[in-house]
């Protein structure tokens, strides 16, 4: 067992972990399933464009299929030092809007995924502290506590725990508690691939589990162009209509 004092800083592990998913620039096709507890399963495709902008990364999601989704688009300003923006266009109302903060613990068009688990939190948000069998197994152990009930409300959990491997600090499991601190979701990274020379990584595979209502869905990267050239303008609210 690691002895407590000996830990590194969790913030800063949680620091690193996220940079290491940072994209300069990124340009992709997804499919996102979404099984019921009864078995059956709907499938999306989603086209995604992502782009870094040092402390700040923007992603632009669009439907593809099936039909009832189709060019129903977000716009993600990530922000690491601060709050998130989201913007949704739903074509069947014609209309653009913003996701507001208490929408960002619900549902991420109808799967198991949330709104805010599109983003990354800011770590200021949360109280962050080691787990005490951290730094076992070749895994560091680390716990997010929201600092009040405003932001548990925002996100929807009371505290969630996120493993992250020792040797190259990929995530590789999130468990999400709610009000009675009871786990309520778990993702799992099934898979990942390498980005740049600098050990930044894209999850390509991610499933998540609500241990609650038996639901599951996965996220999986079919395509990936991680030099691609990405215009400014594309990572707009106008554009989300396009």
């Amino acid at each position: 067992m690691v002895i407590s004092g000996q830990l590194p800083d969790p913030v800063q592990l949680m620091q690193k972990s996220r940079d290491l998913t940072m994209m300069t620039s990124l340009k992709s096709t997804m499919t996102l399933s979404i099984f019921e507890k009864n078995g059956s399963s709907r499938l999306r495709t989603i086209n995604l464009l992502s782009k870094s902008y040092g402390e700040t990364e923007k992603r632009m999601i669009k439907f593809a299929e099936p039909a009832e989704v189709r060019g129903t688009a977000l716009l993600i300003i990530d922000n690491d030092k601060g709050p998130d923006d989201m913007w949704i266009y739903l074509p069947a109302l014609k209309r653009t809007r913003r996701i507001i903060t208490t929408e960002k613990g619900k549902s991420f068009m109808s799967s198991e995924f949330s709104n805010a688990d599109m983003s990354s939190a800011p770590l200021s948000d949360f109280k962050i502290s080691h787990l005490p069998s951290s730094g076992d197994n070749g895994e560091w152990i680390i716990e997010s506590k929201p600092l009040d009930d405003e932001i548990a409300s925002e996100y929807g959990y009371c505290r969630k725990i996120t493993y992250l491997d020792k040797s190259n600090m990929k995530i590789k499991k999130i468990e999400f508690f709610n009000g009675e601190n009871t786990m309520a979701r778990v993702i799992e990274v099934i898979s990942t691939q390498p980005i740049g020379e600098r050990g930044n990584y894209l999850m390509t595979e991610m499933f998540v589990k609500n241990l609650l209502n038996g639901r599951s869905s996965r996220i999986k990267y079919n395509e990936v162009n991680a030099s691609a050239t990405i215009p400014d303008n594309a990572f707009t609210v106008e554009n989300l209509e396009r």
